[in-house]
């Protein structure tokens, strides 16, 4: 397919106005809604032919490319007006014989809609105020009063065939119209231009969202404040004891990704009078209900006068009755071939908190939580102008169990080893650390870069982010030494990830000296940071890992000093010796809890090491008779290997610890040293 000039410009307007349309989410959902544009290109024989463009299947407008929309042959697919039916397998099916180039994605499942439709550019959107009267009880009538002929109101059907031809012949029977409303669902607009369709869907947005903001009463929505918030400190105290437990709950089938949020709407949701029965009623919209489920796990806990306990026993109860109720409403609904998805909430509201989003990752657990922002803005919108209504059980449950969403999803890649996992690595900016940060992500996995070296630990996180996509890395400031910063940089892992599963302790310093010249503050400042802050750092990890119940992972990075008595390294030397048994006695008392403790033994690393860039290089070259930049040559030669160990060969033996091939492993030391036969183990 050839594409002039002009027809890449018009494609990059139908790309401006989608990024425009996504980039606000009170009018278009995360990955939901779709654009459309008409055109004249010419085919593989030479020929000029009309063609759709239309945003593919699985893309999100906000950040869709010219790279996300698809090409289809118009001939081809408008004499589809003349059938009676058509499945959704056999339209996907057609439409893949209709693309003018196979390289491009899956189109949309609403491809007829905007085929069937004469104009040149059309926006099918999700707006919270188209929402909100498409789903309050009498919202036709009150739509007749908004738009009078210019508008075409739909009964609600599940995208397909039938409502794209049904749209198209009511706009058929009513030309002057304007818009369409499809019930339960959403809006669609066109316009001759993007620019002239994209202003005349803001506009139609515009009149609801002014016609409801008429006839809020603040202090009725949702029916008046029951409870009023906790204070953000107190919210976060509950938080990070409560998100653990949690996560261990809805982990049952495998692991979850939590995120809290008590953002202003949501405390005046969970906080208000009729929150609790109002989530229940179901999705303000389709596209939130894959994301969200159908109903989401509402606590009936008063923050006034009931405790953190009481809470934790209300959440154990409603999680276990929320999965009999699912097991439940999928045996009642479920379709030949259907396979239960896991039976745990992907959102929590719990009063005076805020909520709580689960999902297989960070992106995810964000996004159902980002969904319900939206559904509580249409519920607002909807219990304004009358009853919130919503799908029905069944409705619902075809949506959930689609073939069609099933399949969007199946085209993510398969899951890392490190998938679903969270890693809480000390020392996390320096050398061993950062690769191992690297690598875990890499692996599928999240990181926490804890370092005393905050800046840097930033920049790692940041580059992380950018390379491998939203919520994979968050920085936190660690002194390991201090017992009030170990606790305080665990919470914030866990109020980011809700907890986490592998603790990589490898905050550390070295000093070199000979006995009679060792003081006691360098001694002391050895065990406080290679003894203590291992002590502290395994302490925190090990109470969340029992919280969570799901077992855990810890990896200690000692070294071949552990066992090996070399010169003028006492007191280094014993603080590592003291890092080894502490890790044999943790992986001890952890078998019980499945939380497995191992340890890598590195030695020499000198490669991105900010302590062989230190004092410490000088002392142990000095200690060997040679100058300091012949070191790296020297620990090469003594090894068996006569190889130099770098920073990812330490990485690559903690992913070993981290993963399952090591899964009846525990109470291990793994040696990465070159092979120094004077550290074997007697």
């Amino acid at each position: 397919m050839q594409i002039t000039e002009a027809k890449k410009h018009t494609l990059a307007q139908l790309v401006e106005r989608s990024n425009q349309l996504g980039a606000d989410r009170s009018v278009c959902n995360w990955g939901g809604g779709n654009t459309s544009m008409k055109s004249k290109e010419i085919d593989f024989r030479g020929k000029l032919v009309d063609v759709l463009w239309v945003k593919g299947s699985g893309s999100d407008l906000a950040e869709a490319t010219d790279q996300n929309f698809t090409a289809l042959r118009l001939e081809d697919i408008l004499p589809l007006m003349d059938r009676e039916n058509m499945t959704d397998e056999e339209m996907v099916d057609y439409l893949s014989h209709c693309m003018m180039d196979s390289r491009h994605p899956r189109s949309s499942i609403e491809t007829l809609l905007h085929a069937f439709l004469p104009f040149t550019h059309i926006d099918h959107t999700h707006p919270d105020s188209i929402i909100s009267l498409c789903c309050t009880d009498h919202g036709r009538v009150i739509a007749e009063q908004i738009f009078g002929e210019r508008m075409v109101w739909v009964p609600y059907i599940r995208p397909g065939f039938e409502l794209s031809k049904k749209i198209a012949l009511a706009v058929q029977a009513n030309p002057s119209c304007e818009l369409v409303l499809m019930e339960k669902h959403g809006l669609i607009t066109w316009g001759e231009t993007s620019e002239i369709c994209y202003q005349h869907t803001l506009s139609v947005i515009q009149e609801v969202r002014d016609y409801i903001a008429k006839r809020i009463h603040p202090e009725k929505v949702f029916g008046g404040q029951r409870y009023t918030p906790l204070a953000a400190e107190e919210r976060m105290q509950i938080a990070v004891k409560i998100l653990p437990v949690i996560r261990g709950i809805v982990s049952e089938y495998q692991r979850m990704i939590l995120t809290f949020d008590d953002s202003p709407d949501f405390l005046e949701f969970v906080g208000s009078h009729v929150g609790p029965a109002l989530s229940q009623v179901g999705a303000a919209c389709p596209d939130h209900l894959v994301h969200t489920k159908r109903v989401p796990l509402f606590i009936d806990w008063n923050p006034q006068c009931e405790n953190v306990e009481h809470l934790i026993q209300k959440l154990k109860a409603g999680l276990a009755d929320y999965k009999e109720n699912y097991q439940v409403y999928f045996e009642k609904n479920k379709n030949f071939g259907d396979t239960m998805h896991d039976p745990y909430p992907r959102v929590i509201l719990i009063p005076g908190i805020g909520a709580i989003g689960t999902g297989k990752n960070k992106k995810m657990s964000s996004i159902a939580l980002a969904l319900y922002h939206r559904a509580v803005a249409v519920m607002k919108g909807a219990t304004t102008l009358g009853e919130f209504v919503s799908l029905n059980e069944k409705e619902s449950f075809n949506v959930e169990y689609w073939p069609l969403e099933l399949y969007k999803l199946s085209l993510a890649p398969p899951e890392l080893d490190m998938a679903r996992k969270v890693a809480f690595v000390t020392g996390g900016a320096g050398g061993i650390g950062s690769s191992t940060c690297r690598r875990f992500v890499q692996a599928g996995g999240h990181v926490v870069v804890a370092d005393l070296a905050f800046e840097n630990a930033q920049k790692l996180a940041a580059e992380l982010v950018e390379t491998h996509g939203e919520g994979v890395a968050t920085a936190v400031a660690l002194d390991v030494t201090q017992e009030e910063k170990v606790q305080q940089a665990m919470e914030q892992a866990i109020l980011e990830y809700g907890g986490i599963d592998l603790l990589v302790s490898n905050a550390g310093l070295a000093s070199s000296a000979p006995i009679s010249e060792t003081s006691l503050a360098e001694w002391n400042k050895n065990v406080a940071v290679l003894g203590t802050g291992y002590f502290l750092a395994a302490r925190a990890a090990f109470t969340v890992m029992q919280d969570q119940g799901i077992g855990g992972n810890m990896v200690f990075i000692t070294s071949k000093n552990a066992v090996y008595a070399g010169a003028n390294a006492a007191a280094y030397s014993a603080a590592k010796a003291m890092e080894s048994h502490l890790a044999r006695c943790l992986a001890v008392e952890g078998g019980p809890y499945g939380i497995r403790v191992n340890s890598v033994m590195p030695d020499a690393v000198l490669q991105g090491s900010a302590i062989w860039n230190s004092q410490w290089r000088e002392e142990r070259a000095r200690t060997y008779g040679i100058e300091p930049h012949q070191l790296e040559d020297y620990y090469r030669r003594r090894t068996l290997l006569k190889v130099n160990v770098f920073p990812d060969d330490i990485a690559e033996a903690i992913l070993f610890f981290a993963s399952e091939k090591s899964a009846k492993t525990t109470g291990c030391s793994l040696t990465v040293d070159g092979g120094v036969a004077a550290a074997f183990t007697r």
